[in-house]
């Protein structure tokens, strides 16, 4: 009686663990269907203001700017600096973003005035003045890049110097053709002048003479 029980319930057992089984196995069948995203999510064009432009250089680097109230260094991000290249204008920016939140921490214009040094004390940073824009308005910084390698700070100060230069002769072109314009204008503006002087000066001649004319008809009269 006791072995006959104990078969019952071994065969219960069994079974159970073949309906587990099939259950596991309706689980995992692939039935098909296809379901549809709750939210369907658009591709979205974003515009970063360097659509015109042509990036010079491009290096990995940390960015401080020098703190004058506190008297020191201060981390602005590490991210990429780019010389960028306007493709009309040909004026060169430098632009530089934090790599995680690609916010800006460095925007300003190269012109002709500024000069890179190389960071006392430290070959793989070097230091400028600018009037930089990140902000969003103009402040006066002294700036400080430190890059990974000694070859990518001599990269960068090279290519920072031939771009202060370049603009230097483009201004100077610049200069030069805008005082040709003008000279060409003076001159036809001068040219303007004095034939409105001769055309004003042709009547009174002719009145003169016109004058004269009854003066000699009354004296051959009185002959």
């Amino acid at each position: 009686m006791a072995s006959s029980e104990a078969e019952r319930k071994v065969e219960k057992e069994v079974v159970a663990d073949k309906e587990e089984d099939n259950v596991a196995a309706g689980e995992d069948e692939d039935t098909g269907a296809q379901v549809a995203p709750i939210v369907r999510l658009e591709e979205v064009a974003v515009t970063t203001g360097e659509e015109n432009e042509e990036a010079i250089l491009d290096l990995k680097s940390k960015l401080y700017r020098f703190d004058k109230d506190g008297n020191q260094w201060k981390e602005r991000g590490a991210g990429t600096v780019k010389f960028l290249k306007h493709k009309e204008t040909g004026k060169v920016r430098l632009v530089m973003r934090q790599s995680k939140t690609l916010k800006i921490c460095a925007n300003h214009l190269v012109v002709p005035t500024m000069t890179v040094h190389e960071h006392a004390g430290n070959e793989k940073s070097c230091v400028w003045h600018a009037t930089d824009f990140a902000d969003g308005e103009l402040k006066d910084e002294l700036f400080c890049i430190r890059f990974g390698s000694i070859e990518n700070c001599k990269l960068f100060m090279e290519t920072f110097q031939e771009v202060a230069e370049s603009q230097a002769e483009k201004e100077e072109s610049e200069g030069t053709a805008a005082t040709a314009e003008l000279l060409d204008k003076l001159s036809v503006e001068e040219k303007k002048e004095e034939k409105k002087a001769e055309e004003e000066a042709a009547p009174a001649a002719t009145t003169k003479e016109d004058a004269k004319e009854p003066e000699k008809a009354e004296s051959k009269k009185d002959e």
